[in-house]
């Protein structure tokens, strides 16, 4: 009995496996469309959202057609859907492999756009959803690739229509990275490392001269100085910062605002 029963298995085994093949393949939709067929269908998707379907559309024309405009317009393209799908590794890959074969595409500004915009978003969206940590130890490493993109664009390209967001990025980008120094400066000073806190605020005051936070640099300077006995420094940091900031509201016990310390905006 058990001898049939183990037959009896073999062969329906058998001609399930040998069923399979009777199944009818799944049909490909974009059999035989051409390269403008697919960038329209693959725009249509993205314009209603699907970027996961244009990205496979995307990626069927360029391994299809991989010469030709619709084809350069695809490797553009596909990087902006990675970037709306939340995949900034791929859209970042995409954008560079885009800059580094059409160096001279009449759209390659856009690219670096793009580029620095999934490291802006990327960085800041992290930023906010930390508002309340202890962020002494964040590595501002997406703000400053985000910064240098931009800074590539607007100097290589400085009438491209990106430009001037890109500037203004730059900017808010600079207060954020001073922003971060100080914070590491004052995370130093209330733990008494004094000598690492008035390195911390040497380094923002020479990289980032107009930021916002210099104010706060250099208080923490004359506070870290003053703590270490080292006067004269210490009043070298306070004639600088009475001359540059005679009004402010350190010298009075510090601000009020108490919002995160890249949150400029």
């Amino acid at each position: 009995m058990a001898r049939f029963t183990l037959r009896s298995l073999a062969v329906i085994g058998a001609l399930l496996l040998g069923g399979c093949g009777l199944l009818p393949e799944q049909i490909d939709e974009t059999a035989g469309w051409n390269a403008q067929k697919l960038y329209s269908e693959a725009k249509a998707s993205m314009t209603e959202g699907g970027y996961d379907r244009a990205i496979q559309l995307f990626e069927k024309l360029e391994a299809r057609y991989p010469y030709g405009r619709f084809a350069q317009q695809a490797q553009i393209e596909i990087a902006y859907a990675y970037y709306k799908s939340n995949e900034p590794a791929l859209a970042l890959a995409a954008a560079d492999r885009f800059i580094r074969l059409h160096p001279n595409h009449p759209h390659v500004d856009y690219a670096y756009y793009l580029k620095g915009l999934v490291t802006f978003n990327e960085d800041l969206g992290l930023l906010a959803s930390l508002a309340n940590q202890d962020l002494s130890e964040r590595d501002p490493k997406g703000a400053q690739e985000s910064f240098d993109t931009f800074k590539e664009l607007v100097t290589r390209f400085p009438e491209s229509r990106y430009a001037d967001d890109a500037r203004m990025r730059m900017q808010y980008l600079v207060n954020s990275l001073a922003g971060h120094e100080v914070h590491v400066a004052r995370y130093y000073h209330r733990r008494g490392a004094h000598v690492a806190a008035i390195n911390r605020a040497q380094a923002a005051i020479a990289n980032y001269p107009q930021a916002p936070a210099i104010e706060e640099a250099l208080f923490l300077l004359m506070q870290s100085y003053d703590a270490l006995g080292m006067s004269d420094l210490r009043n070298d940091a306070e004639r600088v910062m009475r001359k540059n900031f005679p009004d402010s509201v350190y010298f009075a016990g510090g601000p009020a605002d108490t919002r995160p310390w890249w949150q400029f905006w």
